[in-house]
């Protein structure tokens, strides 16, 4: 059994034989692997779509109401296509997306690396979940081809910048939370309000060309060295299955502002493995995150912006306190400066594949196997 039991049960989007994308959900027995097919199940209009958009939108009771029933759909058999006989999609028509910055160890390990004679940790940090808004259109599914960006890079040493294909690509192993509930204008999403409003999580690597990242962040942060690809899997878990995995957050010192809920939010205690062309190069763990779910979701709308069905936030990379628990490769080669795995990396070579694997305890026995999320990397254009 691969931990995509009946206490699981993601949804997604397949086809079949280039037929109509549909939406789904995958769950495995002693036969085999499966994907329930919903509509054809249910005759529900929201599954006759090529999207989870139309089912996200109706909100968390109707989500919880599906869930039994698919459950005993599952159990009863029936209206399932083997999973190797379907093609994936990407799951969600992303409305917006936003990246936080949640995990202490990864931002004092940046911070160590490009402030070594300073504080490792901007002085709002821990006062806030900061964050960039990234390209909704970019978003792609596991298993999409990535494509070496190309942009201006200038190094410290360097008189004027130049332009050409990065140097320093990189990964971030991540985790997506996919908003279905929206909210309207001018009114924020408490802290109490994660379930309310998210539907579920995915596996997400946020792709990086740190060069390029390096030469144009000041003053206004991330752009062209994030917006060219971000992959998550075709498979969305609900949070209904993740009951289980909720933990205690890491303490928080200073104590949070009242509207960041301090002491009322929760961590999810999820495992990530890391494998570079076969190797397993890291295993983050997600349960050391500083800044919860429910507390990213409530700085995203504290202003006032609202929600659309759609959107998708992420955690940042994830990293734990230990060298084999870091989330990205400029962390694991120490900026390039220490090489790492069987054939000595430091950033991303054409040809590399990654792969992200992710589990969680489960309500019943074992373990769930979220979806996995993979890339390879194709040379530059030019």
């Amino acid at each position: 059994m691969t931990g995509f039991g009946l206490d699981h049960l993601p949804y997604g989007v397949f086809s079949v034989s280039g037929g109509p994308r549909r939406v789904g959900v995958r769950y495995e027995d002693e036969a085999g692997d499966w994907v329930l097919d919903l509509f054809a199940a249910t005759g529900r209009p929201e599954f006759d779509t090529p999207s989870l958009n139309a089912f996200l939108a109706l909100g968390a009771e109707v989500w919880r109401q599906t869930r039994d029933e698919v459950r005993a759909l599952a159990e009863d058999g029936g209206h399932t296509v083997p999973l190797d006989d379907v093609t994936l999609h990407l799951p969600v028509e992303v409305a917006d997306y936003v990246d936080f910055y949640a995990s202490l160890d990864h931002a004092t390990n940046v911070g160590r690396m490009f402030r070594p004679d300073g504080d490792a940790l901007t002085p709002n940090w821990r006062h806030l979940p900061i964050g960039y808004h990234g390209r909704a259109g970019t978003v792609v599914v596991s298993g999409t081809p990535v494509t070496r960006p190309s942009g201006q890079r200038k190094a410290p040493d360097d008189p004027a910048p130049t332009f050409g294909p990065s140097q320093r690509l990189d990964i971030e192993a991540e985790l997506g939370f996919v908003v279905g509930t929206p909210s309207p204008p001018g009114v924020p999403v408490p802290v109490t309000g994660l379930a309310d409003h998210v539907f579920g999580v995915t596996g997400l690597n946020d792709w990086s060309a740190r060069d390029i990242q390096a030469w144009e962040y000041v003053p206004l942060g991330p752009f062209l060295g994030k917006s060219f690809a971000t992959s998550i899997s075709p498979w969305v878990t609900p949070l209904a299955a993740l009951d289980a995995a909720w933990v205690d957050l890491p303490a928080q010192d200073p104590e949070p502002l009242p509207y960041l809920g301090p002491g009322a939010t929760k961590g999810l205690d999820i495992d990530v493995e890391i494998e570079l062309n076969g190797e397993v190069v890291s295993r983050p763990p997600y349960r050391t995150m500083y800044w919860s779910p429910a507390q990213m979701l409530a700085h995203l709308t504290v202003n006032g912006a609202s929600l659309r069905t759609g959107d998708l936030f992420a955690s940042g990379t994830i990293s734990g306190p230990e060298p084999g628990q870091r989330g990205s490769f400029l962390e694991l080669s120490w900026g390039g400066a220490e090489p790492f795995g069987a054939d000595g990396h430091t950033f991303l070579r054409d040809g590399d594949v990654v792969v992200l694997r992710y589990s969680a305890p489960s309500v019943a026995s074992g373990r769930l196997t979220l979806g996995e999320v993979a890339g390879r990397v194709e040379p530059a254009r030019s």
